[in-house]
């Protein structure tokens, strides 16, 4: 198939354009209007499914990362209800993109009748009409993308509910964004991508970096249209590794290692590569480019963008859609 046939809504553009939407996260935020919201709370709580859900974890693991402030327990919910920890002192983040995820409006619903603080964040549908007869905030997603996907909602996403963190005081404005050329990984994503092909791809990281290995498995699922897997450093050395004594197929691991992970994390991926291949893997240790945490992550999601969309093209694949999803959705409502 000819690249030019291949890619109807111009998913190359979006990977292109991805790092312009840090920006986008903070104008999104400065058009709503926060009012009188409380300033204490208990906890954090961030609903969401899918591409909407990732913010919620790529957020937590931010702030975890102690570049910014932040004390409050947080949890990210991936279901129709709410955790136990929710009372009426939580705050809670609904993010849908679509605006329609049922999961999500559940939670909203469950988050109204607790007389919660709550913030939404949508592009529209349910979640936006909710928000209306409910005053509460919702920060609009406006994209001018035809086919755009949640899934690459993510980094835009993240800088908006930190801006309405540090708009109550509760984090810490992210002051340098990073600058990031999408185009000087392509080559490289590319070469990655034929490797790759005919293989399962396998992806690692060091815990500090998970999120990272969890959001390419998902691209190459949700792009490529293939299986993957994902895992994390020290927790695969004891159990996952093992399955390898007779693998049953043929993969490729990726790793991806940073300079500031861990000496005994990054000697457990060299030696874990050597073990591998004694076993007939191919492993390919990757290092993490960058020099705020922040800016690792993006290049860890724009090569994986990279990869998973040049894979889709060794496959025959439309990067975009993702019609299993779609027609599970319509199932649901019959």
């Amino acid at each position: 198939m000819p690249k030019e046939n291949f890619d109807k809504y111009d998913m190359r553009r979006v990977i292109l354009e991805y790092p312009n939407q840090l920006e986008l996260g903070k104008e999104f935020v400065e058009k709503v209007d926060l009012g009188e919201l409380p300033k204490n709370y208990s906890n954090l709580i961030i609903c969401g499914m899918g591409g909407s859900g990732h913010p919620g974890e790529l957020l937590n693991s931010f702030l975890n990362s102690k570049e910014v402030r932040f004390s409050l327990p947080l949890y990210v919910q991936r279901t129709y209800n709410l955790p136990k920890a929710a009372t009426k002192d939580s705050l809670i983040f609904i993010s849908s993109y679509s605006g329609n995820t049922e999961e999500t409006i559940d939670c909203f619903h469950e988050a109204l009748e607790l007389g919660a603080t709550i913030v939404s964040f949508a592009s529209g549908g349910k979640v936006e009409k909710i928000s209306l007869e409910n005053n509460v905030p919702l920060v609009k997603y406006v994209m001018n993308f035809e086919g755009f996907q949640p899934r690459y909602a993510t980094t835009y996403a993240l800088v908006a509910m930190n801006e309405v963190l540090t708009k109550l005081g509760l984090s810490d404005t992210v002051k340098n964004l990073p600058t990031i050329n999408s185009r000087e990984l392509e080559i490289s994503g590319e070469e990655i991508a034929k490797k790759i092909k005919g293989r399962t791809p396998i992806i690692y990281a060091s815990d500090r970096f998970k999120i990272g290995a969890k959001m390419l498995k998902i691209k190459i699922n949700e792009n490529s249209k293939t299986p993957a897997f994902w895992n994390y450093f020290p927790e695969l050395s004891h159990n996952e590794m093992v399955g390898f004594t007779n693998p049953q197929g043929k993969f490729f691991v990726l790793m991806f290692e940073d300079e500031n992970d861990h000496p005994h994390i990054k000697k457990r991926m060299m030696i874990t590569k050597r073990l591998y291949e004694e076993k007939g893997l191919e492993a390919e240790i990757i290092q993490i480019e960058g020099t705020s945490y922040l800016e690792k992550l993006v290049n860890i999601f724009i090569l994986g963008d990279w990869i998973s969309y040049y894979l889709a093209y060794e496959y025959d694949q439309d990067p975009t859609p993702v019609d299993m999803v779609e027609d599970l959705k319509k199932m649901l409502e019959e």
